[in-house]
């Protein structure tokens, strides 16, 4: 049961006859008063199983945009009553308390507004009712579990980029005369020869047959593989600044825009022709997928993403490295997205690189820390204290150790695309429309 303001404030009247009559059987009186009438008003109160309640699912939605969901409620008799849509913290549910007053079998929807806080799913605790007596002193209360699960995807905040990417793809795409023939890319069509064009491209056979010089034209290739890595070890826990000027400590974690740049580039792929693949896990793999044929990989990749959450334990690079070769032999783009941190990098993934690098194009994308920088120019500062310059010290350490890791990458045949969270999205998709057009995939 429940009771509502009114008992405290009948109680409070009292003191007027404690005043007028200054004993103990009047209070003993008064407190014995409220009693019987909150209980006669509880006994009239309509038990909650005079009321149905049913739930509309909000489904899926990006994290940080709102959602709503819908209880039906439907009493079989006349019924005051208070109904609570109780959700996990993170599910950001707001409004969720309302009181309203049913005719017998009339049904009412309630709406709740949701704004997830957290990807994955996000479920109702359940629904509460109060049905109150008509004194308005007292409800008989009962929680129904009525479930409800609403699915936060990442956001793609980078989707912003991807028009203008594909503008460059279209012109890499669609260059005329200005097609380029290079190592690993794919023939096109044959035309007439113009000044200007590259010798090289002459089809003699094709010329032989004609009263013209015929020339091969070449288009970047399609139908190549790209996998997709993410690292979801401790590493990926990492919190970064979105800007230089933001605090390290309101940021977001490294795996965040880690995904951001995984949807990027999945979604400029596939637009390109291009296989996909995505594999995530740390110790063990968590997420496997092979996404070909799909219209919106996007949608694909956000599910496979939804429930991955950084977990404190080292990389098992073998392990992945295995996964990788297990979606096929044939040579693929493969994206290591993970953070480019000297020690870790030493001890799990060098040993792994070589295998990868003697049968596919390797990149590894990492989210840089703007907080390193700031550190290191504040050692500049016109008067230091002794801790600034300790923190630019080891800023600049750090930095020169980074700097040593790419070179010994680069030495092994793997590309490094290194940026702030905000940048490594785009960053990586440029780096993917250079390769393309050089043909190096």
């Amino acid at each position: 049961m429940a009771i509502s303001g009114r008992v405290p404030l009948l109680l409070l009247l009292g003191l007027v006859g404690v005043v007028l009559r200054p004993e103990a059987s009047t209070v003993l009186l008064w407190l014995l008063g409220v009693a019987v009438l909150v209980g006669i008003d509880l006994a009239l109160a309509p038990a909650p199983g005079t009321v149905r309640i049913t739930r509309r699912e909000p489904g899926t939605v990006r994290l940080g945009d709102p959602a709503t969901t819908g209880l039906r409620v439907e009493a079989t008799r006349g019924v005051t009553l208070q109904v609570r849509d109780a959700w996990q913290p993170s599910a950001g549910a707001s409004d969720n308390r309302h009181r309203l007053r049913l005719r017998a079998e009339e049904a009412r929807v309630l709406a709740t507004p949701l704004l997830p806080r957290r990807r994955g799913d996000l479920r109702a605790a359940g629904a509460t009712v109060r049905t109150w007596g008509p004194l308005g002193f007292a409800a008989r209360q009962r929680t129904y579990d009525v479930p409800g699960t609403v699915r936060a995807l990442p956001p793609f905040e980078s989707r912003k980029h991807l028009p203008s990417r594909l503008a460059r793809l279209r012109d890499l795409d669609g260059r005329a005369a200005v097609r380029v023939r290079g190592q690993g890319t794919e023939f096109d069509s044959l035309r007439e020869y113009v000044r200007g064009d590259d010798v090289r491209s002459i089809d003699w056979r094709a010329s032989a047959r004609t009263p013209h010089v015929v020339v091969r034209t070449w288009q970047p290739e399609r139908d190549r593989r790209v996998v997709l890595v993410l690292d979801t070890s401790r590493t990926s826990a990492g919190r970064v600044a979105r800007t230089p000027d933001e605090d390290a400590t309101d940021g977001m974690p490294r795996l965040d825009p880690a995904m951001d740049a995984a949807l990027l580039l999945g979604s400029l792929a596939a637009r390109a022709g291009d296989r996909i693949d995505f594999l995530a896990g740390d110790r063990r793999v968590r997420a496997r997928q092979r996404i070909h044929g799909v219209r919106d990989v996007a949608a694909r990749l956000q599910e496979q993403m939804a429930d991955l959450d950084p977990t404190l334990v080292e990389a098992d690079w073998d392990a992945l490295a295995g996964a990788v070769q297990g979606f096929g032999r044939q040579r693929a783009l493969v994206v290591l997205l993970t953070a480019l941190e000297p020690s870790a990098i030493a001890d799990g993934l060098l040993p792994v690189l070589p295998a990868l690098t003697r049968h596919h194009r390797v990149v590894l994308a990492s989210v840089r820390d703007p907080e390193l920088g700031r550190l290191a120019d504040a050692g500049s500062a016109p008067r230091p204290t002794a801790d600034t310059v300790y923190d630019a010290a080891a800023a600049e350490h750090e930095l020169d150790r980074r700097t040593r890791m790419r070179e010994v990458l680069a030495k092994l045949g793997v590309d490094v695309v290194d940026a702030d969270a905000a940048q490594l999205p785009p960053a990586l998709a440029d780096h993917y429309l250079h390769l393309k057009a050089q043909g190096l995939l």
